[in-house]
């Protein structure tokens, strides 16, 4: 029989063109170095002055360092930054999970920098408790904002900290104050009553809330609620609007059966859209208010000193727990006592109480 001709399969795929290299070699080395390089306590300083956002965001990510090494520079750049802050005014955002935080900060932060002002947006996203990671995905939804050069976003992982608040996300401020932003807005996790740490560090506290998530009397939790400056329904376009203002309603009902507010401050309710941007200008409006009423009556300088106070004494409760935990003689006992403790051969209260005299007992020791 004679030979059958092969003819190649339709299917098979012909050789083509290869695609060119998206990255340049050269451009990945010369950041690559750059990034080796260093600078001294003395340059992140200088750059922070002159609004170098790419210096600041290097002085943020050393101040955030859990390095030991690394805490002599940060403090040294936070102490030489600290005449230059101060001079902004700080809100802190929160809200349940889908309100639209992202959406809403980055309507008023829009709003701000048309108006002139210099935002800065420190953004902390929830850690895994499993895998200890964060998406940090806030610049992705703020893709407008972001691209503002009057304005900065610095997503932070929460870590470990109750409450969604990074661990040094106060020494930032101070950066970001120093690098000459005016309006420092900082968006937490939103998980519930564990939002102290933010209302601690701001001057404005924004809640913002949905119609149709719950029983409106209580809001999220009623310790948010007695702290918020200020309540406001976002989503209200489309069909949601007659609900949002019915939200609005109830809210402003639940206010009234909280207790004064030591400023002075009569905390208010409204309705927004960060879509359409209906309602924004009146949020800016509210704040504005908020100050004139709290600067002229002292509250604003008052409320900043104690929280001075409080921070200095938070971060000595973070470095006493961190000498104690990387202290040598702990370190060798912690595990021995954590399996006592598992299987019943000590209490827990009583392991702790142990190790804690250890820690005394190894300090007195010459």
């Amino acid at each position: 029989m004679p030979n059958k001709k092969h003819h190649p399969s339709a299917l098979n795929e012909k050789p083509g063109i290869s695609p060119p290299e998206i990255i340049s070699a050269v451009a990945v080395g010369h950041i690559q170095q750059f990034r080796k390089i260093q600078p001294s306590a003395k340059e992140l300083v200088e750059g922070i002055l002159a609004g170098n956002i790419t210096v600041l965001s290097r002085a943020i990510t050393l101040v955030e360092s859990t390095n030991v090494s690394h805490l002599t520079k940060a403090n040294e750049v936070i102490n030489a930054c600290l005449p230059y802050a101060n001079k902004s005014v700080r809100i802190g955002i929160t809200g349940v999970p889908g309100v639209g935080k992202s959406t809403f900060i980055e309507a008023f932060g829009k709003y701000l920098t048309g108006l002139g002002k210099k935002v800065a947006v420190l953004a902390v996203d929830p850690s895994s408790t499993i895998s200890h990671g964060s998406i940090l995905g806030d610049k992705t939804r703020m893709e407008e904002l972001v691209k503002d050069k009057n304005a900065f976003i610095r997503p932070s992982a929460s870590g470990e900290t109750l409450g969604g608040v990074a661990r040094k996300t106060r020494e930032t401020i101070t950066l970001c104050e120093a690098a000459g932003f005016d309006t420092i807005i900082i968006e937490t996790v939103g998980v519930g009553q564990s939002e102290t740490a933010v209302h601690s560090m701001v001057d404005f506290f924004l809640l913002l809330k949905i119609s149709g998530a719950g029983d409106e009397l209580q809001g999220i939790k009623r310790g948010i609620m007695e702290m918020a400056d200020a309540i406001v329904i976002n989503k209200a376009d489309g069909d949601n609007i007659k609900k949002a203002n019915l939200a609005k309603l109830e809210f402003n009902r639940a206010l009234h059966l909280f207790p004064a507010k030591k400023s002075g401050w009569t905390p208010t309710t409204a309705a927004c859209s960060a879509i359409t941007h209906e309602g924004i200008p009146d949020v800016w409006e509210t704040i504005q208010k908020f100050l004139e009423l709290t600067k002229g009556n002292t509250y604003f300088f008052e409320k900043r000193k104690e929280q001075n106070q409080y921070w200095m004494l938070e971060t000595i409760n973070e470095q006493l727990k961190t000498n104690f935990y990387n202290h040598p003689e702990i370190q060798k006992s912690l595990e021995q006592n954590k399996k006592a403790v598992q299987n019943d051969e000590i209490s827990p209260f009583a392991a702790a109480q142990k190790l804690l005299n250890l820690y005394q007992d190894s300090k007195k020791s010459p």
